[in-house]
């Protein structure tokens, strides 16, 4: 016999109360705790709650009863489908307070350490157009909202209809095989929403077959784009080769971009067989011009490749960087260690103003772009290695190379691994600067570090405007 779930309630004329964490925002009913999306605080609206549990609930508005004064109006069509920029209701130094007391809160209720005055969030430089990378899903099914699928022929009984089903755009969260797609996609320069539009137009017109995730098979399979603030451009293309002639219309449809287009300077591909579209391990084939592109930051220059990790927010970068920088204190004579260093832009960043930095970072191909950041910078106090963080950053490792007066540690959203705190304590630096993306992991590695450091300075900054995003930079000092 099946038990009967009562069926969720609908929540009528609810006031939104706040914003909460991962771009949503709640408000109370009762003992619980309702958290929903794509709502400003000072909305009223009808809730049908999809999930309930002990002491919290989630839903979707079914209707808007009243605008909060403080709503913004979205720039995006496709905002509230796609997914991407969750905030774009919200206005913007409403979303800095947001991201400020998120800072506070994760360090304060997590980390559980004492700490200084928060310094206000700096804000980024652009809050349109903002990003230098953008990756784009091609999918043989799209996804539709209600309102499109109402409005779509009906199927005939032997499948017809629905004629072009193909999509280049997001995927959306819970429906991996499908894909939104895109018109105008505003968090950077308008010429990847003109080369992605002309290359999904295309390759209808010439009926290339675009990618089934479940199946596996189909041509056109995923975009990569690119700029910089040198003004160049990379797109990579990814296919999956199935019949004889793929090869063959795979390179037309490279042709016929670069004609197109120009202002590409890197035309790369690749013919990707693999279950997922990761290509940090597949040979890149140049179709056109360079494989790299130049980004620069005040008198510095750096090579990024497809394969390379940059910051996305080109302008934004600077300031994160030169907080880590400032916080740093380097006078000349220090030797520095830059974990995760990535491809050495916080390395060479701070080089000229530190004896010896010394970066260690897991991807073998970001070290190389690293090594030779430095050599087209002049520099030559660096020294850059390749691997697990655990495992080169050891006792023997700090033995040879000398103890570290700063270091300096980016790590990804995950934090750090118990065992380099381990030996970031072992080192025992004067000074640690925490750069992180997530302050939650961040508050985690400052309880670990508590022991014999303490916190003396945070500066957040927003690398990510319209998202719930933050980027937090922490100095500790030896106890």
């Amino acid at each position: 016999m099946t038990r009967k779930h009562k069926p969720l309630p609908l929540l009528q004329d609810v006031v939104i109360e706040a914003v909460a964490a991962e771009g949503k925002s709640l408000f109370h009913v009762d003992e619980h705790v309702v958290f929903i999306p794509f709502c400003v605080p000072g909305d009223v609206v009808d809730v049908q709650i999809t999930r309930k549990k002990h002491n919290y609930m989630e839903g979707v508005v079914v209707q808007f009863k009243a605008y909060s004064d403080v709503r913004a109006v979205p720039t995006c069509q496709h905002f509230g489908v796609c997914g991407g920029c969750k905030w774009q209701n919200l206005p913007y130094e409403a979303q800095l307070a947001a991201k400020q007391q998120q800072v506070v809160d994760q360090l304060t209720r997590i980390g559980k350490v004492e700490l200084p005055l928060v310094s206000p969030i700096l804000g980024s430089v652009k809050v349109l157009g903002y990003r230098n990378k953008l990756e784009f899903g091609c999918a043989n099914k799209r996804w539709y909202t209600a309102e499109e699928l109402a409005a779509l022929p009906p199927r005939t009984e032997d499948g017809a209809g629905h004629l072009n089903d193909s999509a280049i755009g997001f995927h959306i969260t819970g429906a991996f095989d499908k894909i939104y797609p895109i018109e105008k996609c505003w968090l950077m320069d308008d010429l990847q929403n003109r080369i992605r539009n002309e290359i999904y137009r295309y390759a209808v017109a010439e009926q290339l077959s675009f990618y089934d995730i479940k199946a596996q098979h189909g041509l056109l399979r995923s975009l990569m784009m690119r700029n910089s603030n040198t003004g160049e451009f990379m797109l990579l293309v990814q296919f999956h080769y199935d019949a004889p002639d793929d090869a063959e219309r795979a390179e037309k449809l490279l042709e016929h971009v670069a004609q197109a287009f120009p202002e590409i300077s890197s035309l790369l591909y690749v013919d990707n067989q693999k279950g997922n579209d990761t290509f940090s391990d597949l040979d890149l084939i140049t179709f056109r011009g360079t494989d790299f592109i130049y980004e620069t930051m005040e008198d510095l220059k750096f090579k990024v490749g497809p394969k390379s990790f940059y910051q996305t927010n080109t302008e934004q970068a600077f300031h994160l960087y030169d907080v880590a920088r400032r916080f740093a204190a380097l006078t000349g004579s220090e030797l520095v260690y830059d974990l995760y260093t990535g491809t050495g832009t916080i390395a060479n960043f701070i080089a000229r103003k530190a004896q010896k930095v010394i970066g260690i970072e897991y991807v073998p191909e970001a070290i190389e772009d690293a090594k030779v950041n430095s050599a087209i910078n002049h520099i030559d106090n660096t020294l850059f290695y390749a691997g697990d963080m655990k495992n080169i950053l050891t006792d023997d490792f700090i033995a040879e190379h000398g103890r570290p007066d700063v270091i300096i540690t980016d790590p990804p959203r995950a934090g750090m691994h118990a065992d380099v705190v381990k030996v970031i304590l072992n080192a025992a630096p004067q000074r640690i600067v925490y750069v992180s993306c997530n302050p939650a992991t961040q508050a985690r590695d400052l309880q670990l570090l508590d022991a014999q450091y303490r916190v003396v300075q945070v500066q957040p900054v927003d690398m990510f405007p319209h998202t719930p995003h933050v980027e937090n930079v922490v100095l500790l000092e030896k106890k």
